[in-house]
């Protein structure tokens, strides 16, 4: 069964630090682009942050740029999302997903998508 499974989550205070994964089983990473999610109560989903298969090129949302990094472990097919100065307004539901895709990465046409985790950024 071709699976994406995040972890990570979880409640910490503003400032603080988060490591999301990203684990995909029944299948290989290699060949995909992986992005984050996020969709917050009562709010549409947004693209965060991707990667694309090789590595080599990275995207951020300008909400979370310099205070989040993407990257990703093939050999673990595994993608992480570091999250740093965390803000309440980053409290979502993250998600990741992958996109088969030769070069590049996007937000939009993904094929496998996980679950979910939530992140609360709270005093």
């Amino acid at each position: 069964q071709l699976q994406l499974v995040e972890s990570g989550g979880g409640l910490v205070q503003p400032g603080g630090s988060l490591r999301l994964s990203c684990a995909a089983s029944g299948f290989t990473l290699d060949y995909y682009a992986i992005g984050w999610f996020r969709q917050a109560p009562g709010k549409e989903r947004e693209g965060v942050s991707c990667i694309s298969n090789s590595g080599g090129t990275t995207k951020y949302a300008d909400s979370v740029k310099g205070r989040f990094t993407i990257s990703r472990d093939n050999a673990k097919n595994t993608v992480y999302l570091q999250m740093n100065s965390l803000k309440p307004e980053d409290t979502a539901v993250y998600y990741c997903a992958a996109d088969r895709v030769l070069v590049g990465c996007g937000y939009y046409g993904m094929d496998y998508w996980g679950k979910g985790t939530l992140v609360t950024v709270s005093s």
